[in-house]
């Protein structure tokens, strides 16, 4: 179980009455919802498919290329307290500081939207750090970083290197979900902090 009530409320510094705690309460079931997918992604009731410390060393690392080190160090740290998590973490935060980039880059299909193709850097892991990762882990950091950075060059061929990784279907499709989630969650950490200090 999460060692908050909130984990948005958490980021932010929220307590009660304060203005980002009157903004977050005119959305009551988005707060609940929120929070909901949280418990759903990092305090599973079934970690066979995603351990725990490939969930929040994706999600350090998600963060990382967002180049949001709050929420950063928050998810390096949950990782430093998950089996095997400490021996990852040096690594996972190296790999994001130098994956992040801008974007999004890739190759839309022929047609108008052609214009908008634009090349742009794929994540290498160096051997030593695949060592200390492993493949699996190695791809849902590639993997992370195509759907952050190069979101229309995702394929079948990409999923393939998943399974290929080791990954099952179920653990693609939650591993997909956490990414998605945590680009809402640093999205809205970051628009309620200006709305707050607005």
């Amino acid at each position: 179980m999460p060692d908050t009530k909130d984990v948005i409320d958490h980021l932010l510094g929220t307590v009660p009455g304060s203005t980002a705690d009157g903004l977050r309460s005119r959305r009551p079931v988005t707060r609940e919802n929120a929070q909901k997918s949280w418990d759903a992604l990092f305090a599973p009731g079934d970690t066979s498919q995603v351990t725990l410390a490939e969930r929040f060393a994706v999600a350090a690392f998600v963060a990382a290329v967002h180049d949001d080190q709050t929420i950063a160090g928050f998810y390096a740290d949950k990782l430093d307290g998950v089996e095997n998590g400490s021996a990852l973490r040096s690594t996972v935060e190296a790999l994001g500081e130098l994956a992040a980039t801008k974007g999004p880059y890739g190759q839309y299909p022929d047609g108008p939207l052609t214009l908008e193709n634009q090349e742009g850097p794929t994540l290498v892991i160096p051997e030593a750090d695949r060592a200390v990762l492993g493949d699996r882990l190695s791809a849902a950091l590639r993997h992370a970083h195509l759907l952050v950075f190069h979101p229309r060059d995702a394929n079948p061929a990409a999923l393939q290197q998943l399974l290929s990784s080791g990954w099952s279907t179920t653990g693609v499709v939650t591993l997909s979900q956490l990414v998605s989630f945590l680009a809402f969650q640093i999205r809205v950490v970051a628009g309620l902090k200006v709305l707050a200090a607005a």
